[in-house]
């Protein structure tokens, strides 16, 4: 018989993490009382109209914080919330409340990307790669390579979310793992790491023009390229993928167990894992020569200086149409590759299997479009009553009332970041309500605008993916309801949290150990204290 303290030393050898498991048991067991993320939606929507009407009552109101001749800026230098509840307000609702869904910008991009993933899916040729793919793969390179794929996906803006997170689940369901894990590996990567990068994104312009107008506050000569970052998140790469596999094998994928794919709400059929046969490695090949030259036709119109979709005015590739036309390339590299893997592995035979392809994948976004038309309204309301910016403004405040002048200022800037990204989900709108207020201080009081902003990008990333206002977040939630029905808000956001803290603590240690231990520049040329 073993005595007590040698039965509670087993219980701990053996269930280390039991306290952690419970704790997000709790976590589950409070988000599944929140009602159906649609119900929610809607539930929320009406919510803002109400707490607008009260506030604009009392003329709540912050002072804006952005320069005087900023963009957006009301003449009385005062951003007011504006009330929803009044004759005005009901008039915008029901005028703007078809195009509030249609414009809402992830609908048309997640629907037009996922017309040409359908092609390759249902081809064949997306299991065929994967199976060519894992096959020699341990089963811990395949979810390194999953988060570090999702990481560099960020490059082409929504490519993460529209296809390799649906993939990523398709993979270990393929493997004999729970698809789940896949799903939130891939996620992790796409979501929580956000801002790192091993290549400069579409991010890295937008952040870097509103720090240099911040810093103008303090010093009008001061300049911020996009490139500041580039060494800290370039490196942040390799930490946030080694992170996300470590929570994905020795904390979420235990929790999730051994799946069940009477679970699921559709028909996942048999993923065989055979390697490919012949015929399925002349369809791909033939598919991979398709996709080189499509990218060498598109390498025509951004690699030369002259390139038709570089930027018209300045000749520059940032704010090209080729940026902005990224999904539209999602479609065509996708689709076309797909179309001649299945005519030649015999798949597909005309243009009515590739239409069938298409609708048989629009049919099961049914739950997806639904919650876009709530969400988006929620969206719309928040934006138009100012809520989002009055509580940035509010919690910058509070944080620059502590008064710290040390590197310590940084874990409560990134925290706070987090906390304000968990309702106002854009980076660029989050930053430019922030960084007139942090950069100006920090400056003050020695600190760069470069080591400003990664610090910010930390705060940005990390709660992503348990913000349920994050615009993918309806997405993700419908992938996983695929594979687990009647799945609920609270058990995603349960799944996503270890990510959260994992991501959070040893981001900001790299954080400090990179700028302050070892002396590090952020990026080519950066600065690390600013001495006026």
């Amino acid at each position: 018989m073993l005595d007590a303290n040698e039965q509670k030393k087993q219980t701990n050898q053996e269930s280390p993490t039991g306290w952690f498991s419970r704790f997000l048991a709790t976590v589950e067991w409070l988000g599944n009382l929140l009602p159906h993320p649609i119900t929610l939606f809607a539930i929320l929507a009406t919510s803002i109209v109400i707490i607008s009407g009260i506030l604009g009552y009392f003329d709540v109101s912050v002072v804006d914080p952005r320069p005087i001749d900023a963009k957006g800026r009301a003449p009385d230098g005062m951003i007011a919330v504006v009330s929803l509840l009044n004759a005005e307000g009901l008039q915008r609702i029901v005028t703007h409340l078809v195009t509030n869904f249609t414009g809402f910008a992830p609908l048309g991009t997640v629907l037009v990307a996922l017309l040409g993933v359908s092609v390759a899916e249902h081809s064949g040729l997306l299991s065929t790669a994967m199976r060519a793919m894992v096959m020699n793969a341990s089963q811990r390179m395949v979810t390194v390579v999953i988060v570090l794929a999702g990481i560099l996906s960020n490059t082409a803006s929504e490519l993460g979310y529209v296809v390799l997170i649906p993939l990523a689940a398709m993979i270990f369901h393929s493997l004999g793992r729970h698809p789940l894990a896949g799903l939130a590996a891939a996620f992790a990567g796409v979501s929580g790491g956000y801002s790192a990068n091993l290549l400069l994104g579409t991010v890295d312009p937008l952040l870097s023009g509103i720090t240099e107008a911040a810093a103008h506050m303090i010093d009008q000569d001061y300049s911020v390229g996009p490139e500041v970052n580039w060494y800290f998140m370039f490196i942040s790469t390799f930490l946030v993928a080694g992170m996300g596999a470590f929570v994905t094998e020795k904390i979420v994928e235990p929790r999730l167990g051994k799946y069940d794919p009477s679970e699921a709400s559709i028909e996942l059929g048999k993923q065989e894992m055979n390697a490919p046969n012949a015929q399925e490695k002349k369809a791909l090949r033939w598919a991979g020569v398709s996709f080189v030259l499509l990218c060498a036709l598109l390498a025509l119109t951004i690699v030369p200086e002259n390139g038709i979709l570089r930027h018209p005015e300045t000749g520059a590739v940032a704010g090209s149409p080729f940026l902005k036309g990224i999904v539209a390339f999602i479609f065509i590299t996708f689709a076309v590759p797909g179309f001649v893997y299945g005519k030649i592995a015999g798949t597909m035979k005309n243009d009515k299997d590739v239409i069938n392809a298409m609708a048989k994948s629009m049919g099961a976004m049914g739950l997806y479009i639904t919650l876009v038309f709530f969400a988006a309204q929620f969206v719309a309301f928040f934006n138009w009553t100012n809520l989002g910016t009055v509580l940035a403004v509010k919690g910058a405040e509070l944080i620059q009332t502590i008064g710290l002048d040390g590197p310590g200022v940084f874990i409560f800037f990134i925290l706070m970041c987090g906390m304000v990204n968990l309702s106002l989900g854009s980076a660029s709108a989050q930053w430019a309500v922030t960084a007139p207020i942090f950069v100006p201080m920090l400056m003050l009081v020695g600190f760069a605008p470069e080591v400003i902003q990664a610090a910010y990008r930390i705060g940005d990333s990390v709660t992503n993916v348990i913000s349920p206002m994050m615009s993918y977040f309806g997405l993700i939630l419908a992938i996983a309801a695929q594979y687990k029905k009647d799945l609920g808000m609270g058990t995603l956001i349960a799944t996503m949290l270890p990510y959260s803290l994992v991501f959070v603590v040893g981001w900001t240690i790299l954080f400090y150990v990179w700028v302050f231990l070892l002396g590090m520049p952020v990026g080519p040329g950066a600065e690390t204290y600013y001495t006026g």
